[in-house]
């Protein structure tokens, strides 16, 4: 976004200097996406310290958004209330003094804390009936046409116009620290091209990393297959076809995905958080896009420009669904292996960001 243009957001009362706290949609992806809520929150009130409710699974992203105070590490079951928790998680935002919280999930639980809290303005738009709980209503919601702006339209002004475009979500990793995970991990200083074949949901993920990874190792570059514990299996069937310049680095940890993501020359990824987390750290990034749609999913960030879909139209496309019922996953089988090793090739030969 450019802040100087006539549609920038203004900076309002900069003597205010009471904390903010953004409660988050908590998915890997959704969470990179709420640092331009951050962003925009930064420009309207430069003095107010903004900080995140994180789950232990996100905390290392906040380590590398500029503009967040601080991580409020604070885990809640998904199934149920769990009213004892909320408590004390109200008890820990009431003496950290927030003046607004600005609660992105429609759901009735994100709510309970703030208001426990007695945080002063409780911002949100309408959903599951949460008056009293939120205290700053807003209405709307479905009117707007993206993840991205119902959650930075909650940081704006009550009934201000949509910017024409947003400030983009960033991840700042120090090449050092970069450097020093490459050593840690015996990767050498080769170009390397990092691979997600993750996702929430079957039909989004692209089953042909095995052969794009054997076609790339045959061009000279080194592979990395990065994810969670979830994606063990389809790293080894990864690293079995690609061979020994195939490295799993899949884990439990976060933060090895987004270092390993910062020192790729290339991420070639399903629509997951890992695209997102490239994305915003600025690698050259590849979405490849079949029951989804970019449109309403791709990252914000220039970077990842390059989105890779079916050249077949399908007049099922983007389905949106989890698991593929008609046509055979073939909006995600006519996307070939070759296509996409020769494309992340010449991304990684061409671009002069590559690490």
């Amino acid at each position: 976004m450019n802040f100087n243009s006539p549609n920038a957001i203004e900076m309002e009362d900069s003597a205010d200097t009471r904390p903010i706290l953004i409660v988050p949609y908590m998915w890997i992806g959704d969470f990179v996406r709420g640092h331009t809520v951050v962003r925009v929150l930064r420009q309207r009130w430069p003095n107010r310290p903004v900080d995140l409710l994180v789950t232990s699974l996100c905390a290392p992203l906040v380590d590398y958004m500029p503009g967040v105070r601080a991580g409020f590490i604070w885990d809640l079951p998904r199934s149920r209330l769990a009213l004892a928790k909320q408590r004390g998680l109200a008890a820990e935002l009431r003496a950290r003094g927030y003046g607004t919280a600005l609660v992105l999930p429609r759901t009735w639980k994100a709510a309970i804390a703030p208001a426990l809290a007695g945080i002063p303005e409780r911002v949100g738009f309408f959903g599951e009936a949460r008056f009293g709980l939120i205290n700053r209503m807003r209405w709307g919601e479905k009117a707007l046409p993206r993840f991205i702006d119902k959650n930075a339209a909650l940081a704006l002004p009550d009934g201000a116009p949509l910017p024409p475009e947003w400030p983009v979500p960033q991840l700042v990793v120090p090449p050092e620290e970069t450097a020093r995970w490459r050593q840690a991990n015996s990767l050498g200083t080769g170009p390397a091209v990092a691979l997600a074949p993750g996702s929430v949901g079957a039909s989004k993920r692209w089953t042909y990393y095995p052969q794009v990874a054997r076609l790339l190792v045959e061009r000279g570059l080194d592979v990395w297959v990065v994810g969670g514990p979830g994606e063990k299996g389809l790293a080894q069937d990864i690293v079995t076809a690609g061979g020994g310049k195939v490295r799993d680095l899949t884990g439990t940890d976060l933060r090895n995905g987004i270092l390993a993501m910062a020192a790729a020359g290339v991420a070639i990824s399903n629509d997951s958080g890992l695209m997102h987390i490239a994305a915003a750290i600025g690698t050259p990034t590849m979405g490849i896009f079949g029951p989804t749609s970019p449109y309403l999913w791709a990252p914000l960030n220039g970077l990842a420009a390059t989105v890779v879909q079916t050249k077949t139209e399908l007049a099922c496309q983007p389905c949106q669904r989890t698991v593929c019922t008609m046509n055979d996953h073939r909006c995600m089988r006519d996307i070939e292996a070759p296509y996409v090793a020769d494309l992340a090739h010449r991304l990684l030969v061409t671009q002069p960001s590559v690490r």
